[in-house]
Protein backbone atom coordinates (compact mmCIF):
# COMPACT_ATOMS: atom_id res chain seq x y z
CA UNK A 1 0.00 0.00 0.00
CA UNK A 2 0.96 3.43 -0.62
CA UNK A 3 -0.14 6.42 1.47
CA UNK A 4 0.19 10.08 0.36
CA UNK A 5 -0.28 13.33 3.05
CA UNK A 6 1.14 16.59 3.58
CA UNK A 7 -1.54 18.18 1.12
CA UNK A 8 -3.31 21.50 1.86
CA UNK A 9 -4.31 25.01 0.92
CA UNK A 10 -1.70 27.19 0.47
CA UNK A 11 -0.37 30.64 -0.85
CA UNK A 12 0.77 30.98 -4.20
CA UNK A 13 4.92 31.05 -3.26
CA UNK A 14 4.60 29.18 -0.37
CA UNK A 15 6.14 25.55 0.10
CA UNK A 16 5.09 21.97 0.94
CA UNK A 17 6.83 18.04 1.30
CA UNK A 18 4.31 15.79 0.38
CA UNK A 19 5.36 12.43 1.76
CA UNK A 20 4.67 8.94 0.22
CA UNK A 21 4.47 6.17 3.00
CA UNK A 22 4.76 2.40 1.68
CA UNK A 23 3.80 -0.97 3.58
CA UNK A 24 4.50 -4.62 2.26
CA UNK A 25 7.92 -5.90 0.67
CA UNK A 26 11.01 -4.13 1.16
CA UNK A 27 10.80 -0.66 -0.55
CA UNK A 28 13.96 -0.10 -1.71
CA UNK A 29 13.32 -2.40 -5.17
CA UNK A 30 10.64 0.16 -6.27
CA UNK A 31 11.08 3.21 -8.71
CA UNK A 32 8.85 5.78 -7.15
CA UNK A 33 6.62 8.28 -9.16
CA UNK A 34 4.40 11.68 -8.53
CA UNK A 35 1.78 12.30 -10.63
CA UNK A 36 -0.74 14.71 -9.93
CA UNK A 37 -4.75 15.32 -11.72
CA UNK A 38 -5.99 18.69 -11.63
CA UNK A 39 -9.78 19.66 -12.07
CA UNK A 40 -10.97 18.67 -15.62
CA UNK A 41 -7.12 17.59 -16.54
CA UNK A 42 -5.76 14.07 -17.08
CA UNK A 43 -3.41 12.60 -14.77
CA UNK A 44 0.23 13.56 -15.83
CA UNK A 45 3.48 13.24 -14.69
CA UNK A 46 5.81 15.72 -12.09
CA UNK A 47 8.40 13.30 -10.74
CA UNK A 48 10.35 10.09 -10.71
CA UNK A 49 13.06 8.56 -8.31
CA UNK A 50 14.95 5.32 -9.45
CA UNK A 51 15.31 2.47 -6.43
CA UNK A 52 18.40 3.62 -5.40
CA UNK A 53 17.73 7.46 -5.72
CA UNK A 54 20.57 7.72 -8.24
CA UNK A 55 18.11 8.99 -11.20
CA UNK A 56 15.34 11.48 -10.64
CA UNK A 57 13.57 13.19 -13.73
CA UNK A 58 11.11 16.14 -13.58
CA UNK A 59 8.31 17.63 -15.84
CA UNK A 60 9.20 20.57 -17.03
CA UNK A 61 6.58 22.61 -15.12
CA UNK A 62 8.37 21.85 -12.27
CA UNK A 63 11.86 21.85 -12.87
CA UNK A 64 13.89 23.73 -10.37
CA UNK A 65 10.85 24.33 -7.88
CA UNK A 66 10.01 20.19 -7.06
CA UNK A 67 12.49 17.95 -5.67
CA UNK A 68 12.26 14.25 -5.21
CA UNK A 69 13.94 12.05 -2.85
CA UNK A 70 13.48 8.88 -1.00
CA UNK A 71 14.82 7.09 2.45
CA UNK A 72 14.24 3.36 2.12
CA UNK A 73 15.13 2.80 5.21
CA UNK A 74 11.91 4.86 6.07
CA UNK A 75 10.04 3.28 3.17
CA UNK A 76 9.17 6.87 2.04
CA UNK A 77 9.38 9.04 -1.10
CA UNK A 78 8.93 12.97 -0.34
CA UNK A 79 7.90 15.35 -2.93
CA UNK A 80 9.43 18.99 -1.81
CA UNK A 81 7.60 22.01 -3.56
CA UNK A 82 8.76 25.23 -3.47
CA UNK A 83 7.33 28.10 -4.96
CA UNK A 84 3.54 26.33 -5.78
CA UNK A 85 1.83 28.31 -8.10
CA UNK A 86 -2.10 28.51 -8.57
CA UNK A 87 -1.35 25.88 -11.60
CA UNK A 88 0.07 23.34 -9.44
CA UNK A 89 -3.54 23.00 -7.97
CA UNK A 90 -4.09 19.16 -8.79
CA UNK A 91 -4.62 15.82 -6.09
CA UNK A 92 -1.61 14.30 -6.06
CA UNK A 93 -0.88 10.78 -6.33
CA UNK A 94 2.40 8.60 -5.60
CA UNK A 95 3.10 5.29 -7.83
CA UNK A 96 4.94 2.31 -7.66
CA UNK A 97 7.08 -0.44 -9.37
CA UNK A 98 9.50 -3.32 -8.67
CA UNK A 99 12.73 -2.35 -10.89
CA UNK A 100 15.87 -4.42 -10.86
CA UNK A 101 17.17 -1.48 -12.67
CA UNK A 102 17.82 2.23 -11.75
CA UNK A 103 15.35 4.29 -13.56
CA UNK A 104 13.12 7.28 -13.54
CA UNK A 105 10.30 6.21 -15.25
CA UNK A 106 7.52 9.15 -16.22
CA UNK A 107 5.09 7.07 -17.49
CA UNK A 108 1.46 6.11 -15.55
CA UNK A 109 1.21 3.04 -17.50
CA UNK A 110 5.06 1.83 -16.52
CA UNK A 111 3.61 1.86 -12.54
CA UNK A 112 2.00 -1.09 -11.04
CA UNK A 113 0.77 0.69 -7.62
CA UNK A 114 -1.37 3.63 -6.68
CA UNK A 115 -2.02 5.54 -3.56
CA UNK A 116 -5.30 7.92 -3.65
CA UNK A 117 -3.83 10.54 -3.52
CA UNK A 118 -3.70 13.87 -1.34
CA UNK A 119 -4.83 17.32 -2.72
CA UNK A 120 -2.66 20.68 -3.16
CA UNK A 121 -4.62 24.11 -3.45
CA UNK A 122 -2.44 26.85 -4.29
CA UNK A 123 -4.33 30.19 -4.34
CA UNK A 124 -3.36 33.59 -5.36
Amino acid sequence: DLVESGGGLVQAGDSLRLSCAASGPPFSVFTVGWFRQGPGKEREFVASISVRGTISRYADSVKGRFTISRDNAKKTVYLQMNGLRPEDTAAYYCAARADTVEAARTERSEYAYWGQGTQVTVSS
